[in-house]
């Protein structure tokens, strides 16, 4: 059995960590206008998002052309599968939700850049209906849950939501 032995080289004085540069105002101010930049950007892709998932679910049409203006996969996959889907089954869905969003994070030095959203949404008035009688379909009820979602700047420079969840089991 061999013991390793782990010692440090130097001068015999202690490392001192030392902080990284202070950015001049200039440059704070420059992040700060890029920050803000992002923060819209991706609040206004998550609020195109919204809508366009509502026009094209109210007219059952799974390749509506402002899907793919606001979301990117697998987002988008997942929301045409679910217009699809309730079209095979002859429902569409009706009226409106309700959104108050707020940015949580925005990680604009990760490849690709960032902003995490999270939301109230209060789908009470959003239902799921048969589109032969406007019947609501049992158990598609909507209530007020938290939402989240990710914004992520693809190399065309679009802010695009490709990743949300809604957390019916926690009320807001």
């Amino acid at each position: 059995m061999a013991a390793v032995s782990v010692t440090a080289c130097g001068s015999g004085r202690e490392a001192v960590e030392r902080p990284a540069p202070a950015r001049s105002d200039g440059q704070q101010a420059d992040r700060e206008v890029e920050r803000r930049a992002a923060e819209k950007a991706a609040l206004d892709a998550y609020s195109g998002y919204l809508a366009a998932s509502r026009t094209a679910s109210r007219r059952s049409d799974p390749r509506a052309p402002e899907l793919s203006r606001y979301l990117a996969d697998p987002l988008l996959t997942r929301v045409r599968v679910s217009i699809r889907e309730a079209k095979e089954h002859g429902a569409m869905r009706t009226g409106a939700v309700k959104s108050d969003p707020t940015v949580t994070s925005i990680s604009l030095d990760s490849a690709p850049a960032t902003v995490e959203i999270q939301d109230c949404l209060d789908a009470s008035g959003y239902r799921l209906v048969y589109a032969k009688d406007k019947r609501v379909v049992p158990g598609s009820g909507g209530g007020r849950h938290l939402a989240t979602a990710t914004a992520t700047r693809y190399p065309d420079g679009r802010w695009l939501i490709n990743s949300s969840a809604a957390h019916r089991d926690q009320p807001c």
